[in-house]
């Protein structure tokens, strides 16, 4: 996800196969030909490009508390030094999904998914603080999780 990839140029079919994998990831190819007017091997080609670029992933999103992960919570960063050093590290904790630099209070925010309270504590003191260039964090921990929507389309 980083911004070092100049961005691609899709052309009209491409945003209409990828605004039908958003409406439903499992959609056959055959079914997103009919909509976007090509063949199942085309479909499948473009799809396949649109992976291997970096442009889309095909992923199941689930609910976290419904697996057991009952702690989940966004962490405002701020760092002395590289930031970019240190977000290559928190990138690489399992527990952190979502990693992104950004400007203002914090230098870096970050989401992370935990089993329990006693996991997000270990995950703090452990990993993340223990992160050379961390200087303070600060916690927003999800109460609830009321909406999570990845249909946005392609604009």
């Amino acid at each position: 996800m980083s911004n070092k990839r100049p961005a691609q140029i899709l052309d009209a079919t491409s945003k209409a196969i990828i605004e039908q994998l958003q409406r439903d990831g499992r959609r056959s190819y055959a079914e997103i030909g009919k909509a976007v007017g090509l063949s199942e091997a085309a479909v499948r080609q473009r799809v396949q490009k649109l992976t291997d670029t970096g442009v889309m992933q095909i992923v199941a999103v689930t609910d976290p508390m419904r697996l057991g992960f009952t702690r989940q919570a966004m962490l405002g960063i701020r760092v002395s030094g590289d930031t970019r050093v240190v977000a290559d590290q928190l990138s690489a904790i399992p527990e952190i999904s979502y990693v992104v630099l950004s400007a203002g209070s914090f230098d870096i925010i970050v989401e992370v998914v935990c089993e329990d309270d006693d996991g997000l504590i270990e995950l703090l003191n452990e990993k993340i603080r223990a992160v050379e260039g961390v200087s303070a964090t600060e916690t927003f921990v999800y109460l609830q999780l009321t909406k999570q929507k990845y249909d946005w389309g392609t604009r």
